[in-house]
C-alpha cells in the first residue's frame, strides 16, 4: 500500500511538473509571440510615420509648384505684354528706315535679327502659357478612325512635299473613345510633324489604329533618324529637345493632353531605323 502510493505521489508529482513544463513552455512562447508582435506594431508605426511624413512634403511640394506655376504663369504675361510692344516698334523701326540712306541694309538686318529673336521669345511664352495653363477638356464620343482619316487628309500634301509616303491603317470596325478631338488632333499632328522632321531625306510616316479590348491605341510610326537611346528618358522632359531651335514643350505638352484624357504616350526607337510613338486612350463605355 505504501508502494501504491508512493507510486501514486511521483506520478502526481511527474504530471505537476510536467503541466509545468508545458505552461512555462506555452507561457516562454506566448512572451516570445509578444515581443514579435510589439516589435512589428513598432515597424508598422515607423512605416506609418514615415509615409505620411513622406505624403506631408508631397503635399507641401505640390502647393510650392502650384503657387510657383501661378507666379510664372503671371510673369509670363507681364513680360508678353511689353514684348508685343517691342515688335511692333521694330516693324515701325524698319518701315521709318531710308533706303537711301548707305547705312539702311545693315540696319534693316539687325532690326530683322532683333525681330527674329523677340519673336522666337513670345512662340516660347506662348508654349509655356499653354503648358502651364488649366486644361479643360471638352469630350465628346468621336470614332478615332475618321479623326484620324481627316488628319491624314490634311497632312497628305505636305509629307508629299517632304519626299514622305504617308500610309493609314485604320481598325476594322468603329473606334469609339470620349476625347476632346481638338486636343487629341493637336497631339497626332504634333507627333506626325516631329516624324516628318526626323526623315529630313523622305521616308514612310505610318498612322495606324488598334484596339486592345480596354483601350484604343493610336501609332505614329516614321522610318527617320531615330532618338538616341540616352535621350529616350528626356523627351518627354519639359524644356528637353533634341531638334536646335525647338522649345522643349511639344512633346511634353502632348504627353499631357493625352493623361488628361486618362490615357498614355509612350515611344519606342532604334538609331537609323525610326521610331513609334504610341499613344493609349480608354475606350467609351
Amino acid at each position: 500500500m505504501n508502494h501504491f502510493l508512493a507510486g501514486l505521489l511521483v506520478g502526481f508529482l511527474g504530471s505537476l511538473l510536467a503541466s509545468s513544463a508545458f505552461a512555462a513552455a506555452i507561457l516562454a512562447r506566448a512572451k516570445r509571440q509578444g515581443r514579435r508582435m510589439r516589435r512589428a506594431l513598432a515597424r508598422i508605426r515607423a512605416a506609418s510615420h514615415r509615409r505620411l511624413a513622406r505624403m506631408q512634403a508631397r503635399a507641401q511640394s505640390i502647393e510650392r509648384l502650384a503657387e510657383l506655376g501661378t507666379f510664372t504663369g503671371g510673369l509670363a504675361h507681364e513680360i508678353k505684354n511689353p514684348l508685343s510692344t517691342v515688335l511692333l516698334n521694330l516693324q515701325l523701326l524698319q518701315e521709318d528706315l531710308d533706303s537711301n540712306d548707305p547705312s539702311h541694309r545693315r540696319l534693316l538686318a539687325r532690326l530683322n535679327t532683333v525681330s527674329r529673336e523677340a519673336s522666337r521669345l513670345r512662340d516660347i511664352l506662348d508654349d509655356f502659357l499653354r503648358f502651364a495653363g488649366k486644361i479643360e477638356l471638352r469630350r465628346e464620343k468621336v470614332d478615332l478612325n475618321l479623326l484620324l482619316e481627316e488628319l491624314v487628309d490634311f497632312f497628305a500634301p505636305q509629307a508629299q512635299l517632304n519626299r514622305a509616303q504617308l500610309r493609314f491603317k485604320p481598325y476594322p470596325r468603329p473606334l469609339v473613345v470620349q476625347v476632346d478631338p481638338r486636343l487629341i488632333k493637336q497631339t497626332i499632328l504634333n507627333l506626325m510633324i516631329n516624324a516628318l522632321q526626323a526623315m529630313p531625306n523622305g521616308g514612310e510616316l505610318i498612322l495606324s489604329a488598334n484596339n486592345t479590348g480596354k483601350e484604343a491605341v493610336v501609332d505614329v510610326i516614321d522610318t527617320g533618324t531615330g532618338i538616341p537611346p540616352e535621350a529616350l528618358d528626356k523627351i518627354f522632359q519639359a524644356y528637353y529637345s533634341t531638334k536646335r531651335g525647338g522649345t522643349g514643350l511639344g512633346l511634353a505638352m502632348a504627353q499631357r493632353i493625352v493623361q488628361e484624357h486618362g490615357g498614355q504616350l509612350t515611344v519606342t526607337s532604334e538609331p537609323v531605323k525610326g521610331s513609334d510613338f504610341k499613344i493609349t486612350l480608354p475606350m467609351s463605355g
